[in-house]
């Protein structure tokens, strides 16, 4: 069972590399499951709270935040959009999948819900996971992951090196 994860400070970084790494994977011709952030939504917020995400490997790209109006401090998340993402995520299944890749362990998993069975079934199935956690998460992932979790660095090559081994 192999997870590695990635957890940067900079804003928005963990998400691009994960996005970019699952566009190089899937032109390579490996199969990826699961969601990344799509990088081609621009957020109408400062603070970026506003997003989608692309089910791989091919679509849909699902908004997974509700809109509250600008002048709100309360959490966008929608875990209806998120049940959604998962429930699709399922529905296709990990057959044939080569990598699991997660764009964040947020607090739906850290809650018990959200990705973190589909998580579970990748492993169980043999299928190497890669998952981006927010520092704010980190140690609710740790106890998740324990010790099978691998930290990474927001590196391209150094993931793509991961990646290939872990898929080997």
């Amino acid at each position: 069972m192999k997870i590695g994860y990635v957890s940067s400070t900079k804003k928005g970084e963990t998400d691009a590399v994960l996005s970019s790494l699952a566009d190089a994977l899937r032109a390579g011709g490996r199969q990826v499951a699961g969601i990344v952030r799509d990088q081609g939504h621009a957020s109408r917020f400062e603070n970026g709270c506003d997003m989608k995400v692309r089910v791989l490997p091919d679509g849909p790209v699902i908004a997974i935040t509700q809109e509250l109006g600008a002048g709100s401090g309360a959490c966008r998340l929608d875990p209806e959009a998120i049940a959604r993402s998962v429930a699709l995520v399922e529905g296709r299944g990990l057959h044939g999948a080569e990598l699991f890749i997660l764009n964040k362990f947020g607090p739906e998993e850290a809650a018990g819900r959200g990705f973190r069975d589909v998580i579970a079934a990748a492993l169980d199935q043999g299928v190497p996971v890669l998952v981006g956690v927010g520092r704010g998460i980190l140690p609710e992932f740790v106890d998740f992951a324990g010790e099978m979790a691998t930290p990474l660095p927001a590196d391209a090559e150094a993931l793509r090196a991961w990646c290939a081994k872990a898929c080997a």
